[in-house]
């Protein structure tokens, strides 16, 4: 009996620790999707390749408008947050316009670099101290 009741115990606090971590790596689901497809856009142009760009600017666009509908997590400065968050959202629409205009590779790189600035900006500067 004892042997079950500390096996018992155990699983209880790994399983405690696991939900811990977890809760932790996945704070903010919206940062992730904008991410994901910031870094599928951002990098090619980065290198020239402009076509991922060109494909998804309307999913970034709508993805900055999901992260900025979303609740802020506690451990990010509220105002500071929501008004990068803004800047972000219209920085994605315009780079949807200039596709859509036919601007040049060189204007959307410039576009692109400083909505990814922006981004780093949300999850660098914005984050509370620990």
């Amino acid at each position: 009996m004892k042997k079950l009741s500390l096996f018992v115990l155990s699983t209880l606090l790994f399983a405690g620790i696991s939900f811990a971590q977890s809760a932790k790596t996945a704070e903010w689901p919206e940062m992730k999707s904008f991410h994901t497809l910031m870094s599928a856009t951002f990098h090619p142009a980065e290198e020239g390749n402009f076509a991922p760009l060109k494909e998804k600017v309307a999913q970034l666009y709508r993805a900055s408008k999901v992260w900025y509908a979303s609740e802020i997590p506690a451990n990010y400065k509220p105002e500071e947050t929501k008004a990068i968050l803004n800047k972000l959202m219209i920085q994605c629409h315009d780079i949807w316009a200039q596709v859509d205009a036919k601007a040049s590779d060189e204007k959307l790189k410039q576009m692109i670099t400083e909505a990814h600035d922006s981004f780093h900006k949300i999850v660098g500067e914005c984050k509370k101290d620990k």
